[in-house]
């Protein structure tokens, strides 16, 4: 398989990511907490396999270059900056969060997943919106 191939896989694997947190959040707020955590532990299964693609592919292919020129540039860059930020402040709350959540401190695991879902929800679709971005809609040109 050719490495490249895998820029799609990464970007179902966050796209399918964002379901699960979507429909576990309908859950939580419906008071279905067997259905939201089947959800939530599916969304972090999902993100786990994303982190383990992406690392093989960041080590093999490096870097993507943008393809846009003008005015889409920064736009693209700025939601770039965004999305990694966003990944780097995220890593260190998915786990926290999921470990109260598993200890049954659910008061504190609420108080965490306040901030923490939005972000993973918004570090997807920033993913997503990337990928379509860099390899769709202005993939770069060689030469």
């Amino acid at each position: 398989m050719d490495i490249s191939q895998l820029t799609h896989v990464i970007a179902a694997l966050n796209g399918t990511s964002v379901v699960f947190l979507a429909a576990g959040f309908v859950y939580i707020r419906r008071g279905d907490r067997r259905r939201h955590r089947a959800c939530m532990l599916s969304a972090l299964a999902v993100s786990a396999a994303f982190l383990v693609v992406y690392l093989i592919y960041k080590y093999n292919a490096g870097f993507a270059r943008f393809g846009g020129e003008g005015l889409i540039r920064p736009v693209y860059f700025t939601i770039l900056a965004v999305h990694v930020l966003g990944a780097i402040v995220l890593t260190p709350l998915v786990p926290v969060t999921v470990y109260r959540a598993l200890k049954g401190r659910f008061d504190r695991h609420r108080r965490l997943a306040r901030w923490t879902w939005p972000l993973w929800v918004g570090v997807g679709v920033t993913g997503v919106v990337v990928y379509v971005m860099a390899v769709h809609l202005y993939p770069y040109a060689h030469g």
